[in-house]
């Protein structure tokens, strides 16, 4: 099958793609456009490490086919800030040093970008059910949920032996 050329908007810059029309979009983001935030996990859509944001909305990129992307805004982890000039977010993950391995934190940030889109003060409550989704087998769930927190405006951190999963 010859494959289509499709117009997607990332990180604020037009790309000419030339794809199969189903192709997942994480495929898209990794191979044609080098763009290694969004991680291959699962490639079920459930553990979070290849979300990305489409439209301000998070969304599993392995399960969503590039087709459904055109017209629409994605923005990566590298469409978020950069090492000089880091998205409050970004800079709030690195004060409260909520990463181990690192795997998860692509999917981590993404989803509470979008939490903080839509509700710039969540409640703690409200980041761990935004959270609860997104897998991390490192146990650097306290220090997540504190970098969401100061993102978010709360002071102070996350409550001592918090599980973000709870």
């Amino acid at each position: 099958m010859t494959p289509d050329t499709l117009r997607l908007t990332v990180n604020g810059k037009v790309h000419d793609i030339a794809v199969q029309p189903a192709t997942p979009l994480l495929y898209v983001l990794r191979n044609d456009l080098e763009l290694n935030g969004p991680k291959f996990g699962c490639g079920l859509g459930e553990c979070g490490a290849c979300t990305v944001l489409i439209d301000d909305v998070a969304a599993r990129a392995c399960v969503v086919p590039v087709a459904s992307c055109t017209q629409r805004s994605i923005v990566t982890l590298e469409g978020l800030g950069t090492g000089a000039h880091p998205d409050p977010l970004q800079a709030a993950f690195i004060a409260k040093q909520a990463a181990q391995c690192g795997y998860c934190l692509n999917g981590m940030l993404m989803t509470a970008k979008a939490l903080l889109l839509r509700n710039a003060h969540p409640t703690e409550s409200e980041i761990r059910e935004a959270l609860r989704y997104n897998l991390c087998r490192c146990g650097t769930h306290v220090e997540i949920l504190a970098a969401v927190m100061a993102a978010a405006g709360h002071d102070g951190a996350a409550e001592a032996g918090s599980d973000v999963a709870s």
